[in-house]
């Protein structure tokens, strides 16, 4: 089997880095995106900003005891929306094979490109320089023989990086990363590593499948091959997103109902934004709880009509809570996540709520 030629893009700091250049005055200033409202969050920080501990989907009541100096602006998603549409045709110029993953960020297909003797490293230089000329925007660009490890490349010098995996360095480079670098070992899971003294991608791939599969059953193999390297995944050009969630594991079980109306607060927010910024609206909200005991209950609510509103989705989110917790007087919770699906680009303008 031919081996694959994969490019992963990831745009540097996209909102604010648009912010900066077409506002002048906010160059070389800390920038939040977002963070208006009560319970707003920040949608992105410009990488001076986080130079103060400033990371997107942070609350912007904290953003700004952290970087009290930091300039809020409102989020242009039409604008981003826009621009990236420009860089993504610079992505077609090279493959057909793009699949985008947001505004900013792209898995590009190149096998045939490099078979028909451009070297993946000068097509990943040419998108980095004409995304530059055209946009006056910096990407880091990652390279490799799958996805996996195509993502990991464009994160290892960022920003601005141009990183190149190769077949024969998989190891040297994955061994020493931690865990919760591999996709798919998010805070929990990487947490019941490390208890098990499994703290990087090296030590779990030397585990033995035997211990992995105590730990997370038959999920401990998928585990094993990821540090490894192993990435079978497709470039799929006709991914289609049929929802659109946030959804938290807790360092500590939450037992209060407010605390769990503060968080999906937050996450409607964040969710809100994301609709908007890909120009959907959705219709059906979904509430995702699991118990300390790791029992897990969905539940659904379709609206009368489509909603990008942060409010819309908090409140019914939390009208199914509130159901939920009616038969549940004492509680310990886990996981919360909010989503909503159902979407549609252009609903009529008589069925949106806002």
């Amino acid at each position: 089997m031919k081996e694959r030629a994969i490019i992963h893009v990831d745009m540097d700091a996209f909102y604010a880095s648009v912010e900066q250049r077409d506002d002048p005055s906010l160059r070389g200033r800390p920038v939040m995106v977002g963070g208006s409202g009560r319970r707003g969050v920040v949608a992105a920080a410009s990488y001076e900003a986080r130079q103060y501990g400033v990371r997107s989907a942070m609350p912007a009541a904290r953003a700004r005891r952290l970087c009290p100096s930091g300039a809020f602006v409102a989020p242009r998603f039409e604008r981003y929306r826009e621009v990236s549409a420009g860089i993504f045709a610079i992505f077609r110029d090279w493959t057909d094979l793009v699949e985008g993953l947001s505004l900013d960020e792209a898995f590009l297909d190149v096998t045939g490109t490099v078979a028909a003797g451009h070297p993946i490293r000068s097509i990943g230089l040419d998108i980095k320089r004409r995304i530059a000329d055209e946009f006056g925007l910096t990407a880091s660009v990652g390279m490799a023989h799958n996805k996996l490890l195509a993502k990991i490349a464009s994160d290892y010098d960022k920003p601005d990086g141009l990183f190149h995996i190769e077949a024969d360095a998989v190891q040297r480079y994955l061994d020493p990363l931690p865990v919760q670098r591999i996709w798919g070992i998010g805070p929990r899971s990487a947490e019941r590593l490390n208890d098990a003294g499994i703290y990087t991608a090296g030590q779990l791939r030397q585990t033995g499948i035997d211990v992995l599969e105590r730990l997370f059953g038959d999920h401990g193999h998928d585990l094993k091959r990821r540090a490894a390297g192993i990435d079978e995944r497709s470039v799929n050009p006709e991914r289609e997103r049929r929802s659109i969630s946030q959804e938290n594991t807790l360092a500590d079980d939450l037992h209060r109902l407010e605390e769990i109306v503060s968080l999906i607060e937050r996450q409607s927010a964040k969710v809100a934004a994301r609709l908007e910024e890909k120009g959907y609206y959705g219709r059906t909200v979904t509430l995702k709880l699991r118990s300390g005991s790791f029992s897990t209950i969905t539940r659904s609510q379709s609206l009368e009509g489509y909603t990008r509103s942060a409010e819309v989705i908090a409140a019914t989110a939390c009208t199914i809570l509130r159901r939920w917790a009616d038969w549940h007087r004492e509680f310990s919770v886990r996981l919360v996540g909010v989503g909503v699906s159902g979407l549609s680009e252009h609903p009529d303008e008589t069925e949106i709520i806002k």
